[in-house]
Order: C-alpha cells, then structure tokens, then sequence
C-alpha cells in the first residue's frame, strides 16, 4: 500500500505474550515485512487486552477466538496460533491441552517430564508422534483467515537439544536424527508446523494487505 507520503506501514498484532512465540512469529513472517510495508508487534505492547479464555476444543477454534478478541480491542489485523503436541498412542492428546499438560500453563518442563513419564514403557514403534498447528488472521473488518501445518516425528526418551521450547526437545523429526530443538532458528522454521501454518497464511496477508 502506498500513499502520496510515501510507503504505507500497517501493523499487525500477534496475539500472544509468549516471548519465543513473538520471535518465531517474527521470524517466519520477515519476508513480508519489506515486501507489503508492516509492523508486527506482540499484544503485550496493549495492556488494556485483556487475556483471551481458550475453550475452544480444537486448535482452530482457540487461535479464531484469539486472534478475533484482539482484533476487536485493538481494531488492528490480529494473527493468533494455537499448537500442541499429539501422541498417536494416546489417541493425539496432549493436543489442546499441550500447554497445561502437568496442570500449570506454560510449565514446561513439568508437562514434558510428566508426558516422558506416561510414555516410559511404550516402545519405540509405537512412540509416533506430530506438532500440529492453527494459525488464524482476524480483520476489522470481520474476515477471518485460517491455515494449518504440521511436523511429524517420533519422541525420543529423553530431552535432547536447547533451541526450542516446550516439546520441541523430546520430538525427532521424520527423516532425520536430530529433535526439533536440535536445529537452528531458520531451519525449524523451514520444517516446523508454526512455519508451515504461517507461511499458508502469509499468501492470505499478501492478498488482503498488498
């Protein structure tokens, strides 16, 4: 978008507080920032938002809910994600539930020991496993665009890895030896389910912004 003034920079809100989720985020959508003029900020710079209740029961129903509440109390375009882990053999739970596994939000390596711990005895054949991400773009003016990715893999019995977060560190990828924690910024966001699922939304931005 351009104007009389010069290029026309429109910001968009990623509707999360989570500090890696704000740099991956960032990250995977660098390319748009030059190309179609944009400010990506993180809904932390807006502390009158208040915290978005995620009950919905899948993950595209809590990344709409997110990225719709923010759109409506900032009034800018919002970008909202919702992502787990889902283990074949517990019928894809953790799923929604990733975060909140070990019963607090966000602790880490609490839901993760607990998950090693209710998998210690299941072999290595039946240890399949897959990230699987929602990413939805809400606009002012009520359109809603959503996109999803996802990485398959098999856990690993022990954490391995430190550039990640959640379970990125227990889950090897398909093909290769190494946990999603194993590979450097650019190439998990190459492979990763976030990267998939925002760069399907990117072409919607493109489209929408450009």
């Amino acid at each position: 978008m351009t104007s009389s003034d010069g290029p026309r920079v429109t910001r968009i809100v990623l509707a999360t507080r989570n500090a890696h989720k704000v740099v991956e985020l960032r990250e995977i959508l660098a390319d748009l920032v030059e190309e179609i003029g944009l400010e990506i900020v993180g809904v932390s710079e807006f502390p009158d938002v208040e915290d978005v209740v995620e009950d919905g029961v899948t993950f595209a129903e809590n990344a709409t809910l997110k990225a719709v509440a923010v759109t409506k109390a900032t009034g800018l375009p919002a970008i909202a994600d919702d992502s787990g882990l889902a283990v074949d053999v517990l019928g894809g739970a953790p799923g929604i539930f990733s975060a909140r596994w070990a019963g607090a939000h966000g602790g880490d390596r609490a839901n993760l020991d607990l998950l090693l711990g209710q998998l210690d005895d299941v072999r290595g054949e039946h240890r399949a496993a897959g990230f699987v991400c929602a990413a939805a773009l809400a606009m002012p003016d009520g359109r809603v665009f959503l996109r999803e990715g996802q990485v398959r893999g098999t856990l690993t019995r022990a954490p391995r890895g430190a550039n990640g977060f959640g379970y990125d560190p227990i889950l090897q990828v398909d093909g290769d030896t190494r946990t999603l924690a194993e590979y450097d910024s650019e190439q998990k966001s190459a492979i990763s389910h976030r990267g998939k699922a925002l760069r399907a939304l990117a072409a919607d931005l493109r489209e929408v912004l450009g």
